[in-house]
C-alpha cells in the first residue's frame, strides 16, 4: 500500500523538513528540490533565507502522484 510505503520513507523525520533533508530523503540534489519548489511541484515555505517543507504536505503530494505530467507540460 502506498500510504505504508510513504510512512516508512518519512519515518524518523520531523514535521518540517529542510531542503537538504528532502534532498537526502529522496536521493536528489538540493538544487533539484529548489527547482521543484520554484515550479510548484512541491509546497514549501520561506522564512528569511531558509525554506522548509511540511512532511504531511509532501507525503500528500506524493500520494497524489507527483510523477504524473501536468497538462501544460510539453512532451
Amino acid at each position: 500500500m502506498v500510504t505504508n510505503a510513504l510512512d516508512g520513507l518519512f519515518d524518523g523525520y520531523g514535521r518540517a523538513l529542510s531542503v537538504p533533508e528532502v534532498a537526502d530523503l529522496l536521493g536528489m540534489s538540493k538544487q533539484g528540490v529548489y527547482h521543484w519548489l520554484r515550479d510548484g511541484k512541491i509546497t514549501g515555505y520561506k522564512v528569511g533565507s531558509s525554506w522548509f517543507i511540511l512532511r504531511e504536505e509532501l507525503k500528500s503530494r506524493f500520494s497524489e502522484g507527483i510523477n504524473v505530467p501536468c497538462l501544460d507540460e510539453k512532451d
